[in-house]
């Protein structure tokens, strides 16, 4: 055998042996990305699952509400369309709210207060991913430091400080009512909250994030002064 075909043999089994590498390599490296996509995938599929289950009970409380209002036999159509607007009311933030929920207060860390670190009020980063999370477990209703949030609520740094609803956020002690649609989810969400990170994320701020007991009773605040008047201006 010529020193040629040797070569020739050479480089074709260099050829060879590179093609089952990287053919080994691509059968094996989609298995971890298939792995992580399939995760991804059950996360989208179980909020688009809470998405659904929010949905329903949306539209079977209005089913609810236009039967009661195709009833022949409901005799005062008037209390049923002031109870509707009240809830729309409520929902807006126009009237103030009763429910089942949670309340959280963030306070200075007492320990790093003592040895004189830098305590400063609770930064718009952290609050935003904070109410996010509140409404990604079903909260109805937040109220921060006596301020609800709307539809419209704006949560944004301007010169430094913390503002919610345009007015600032100064105080170190921080009160955050949630209401809920029932007990146990107010129940679940304080388990959530105490098992994820926001309280070491509170701690590297320098302050303590306490998530206290649900209860029945939930009271936030309307948004607005409303006047209710019993005249009707006459033409």
């Amino acid at each position: 055998m010529t020193k040629k075909m040797y070569r020739n043999i050479t480089i074709i089994s260099f050829i060879i042996g590179f093609m089952l590498a990287v053919q080994y390599n691509t059968v094996q490296n989609p298995t971890e990305r298939n792995t992580v996509d399939i995760w991804e995938i059950r996360q989208q599929l179980s909020e688009e699952k809470e998405r659904h289950l929010d949905l329903l009970t949306t539209i079977a409380e209005v089913t609810e509400t236009v039967n009661k209002y195709e009833d022949a036999e409901f005799d005062n159509p008037e209390l049923l369309l002031q109870q509707t607007v009240d809830n729309l009311k409520a929902q807006a933030g126009i009237l103030p709210i009763k429910g089942p929920g949670v309340t959280l207060s963030i306070e200075p860390a007492a320990e790093l207060l003592q040895f004189g670190y830098e305590i400063k009020p609770i930064s718009p980063e952290l609050l935003i991913r904070l109410i996010n999370e509140l409404y990604r477990y079903n909260a109805q209703a937040i109220e921060i430091g006596g301020k609800r949030l709307t539809y419209n609520s704006a949560i944004r740094d301007i010169n430094g400080k913390t503002m919610v609803n345009s007015e600032p956020l100064d105080d170190l002690n921080v009160e955050i009512n949630i209401i809920t649609q029932s007990y146990d989810q107010a129940e679940k969400l304080k388990n959530h909250l105490l098992a994820s990170s926001f309280p070491e994320q509170f701690y590297i701020d320098n302050l303590v994030l306490n998530v206290h007991e649900p209860s029945e009773n939930i009271r936030i605040n309307s948004t607005v002064d409303v006047k209710k008047s019993n005249y009707l201006l006459e033409k």
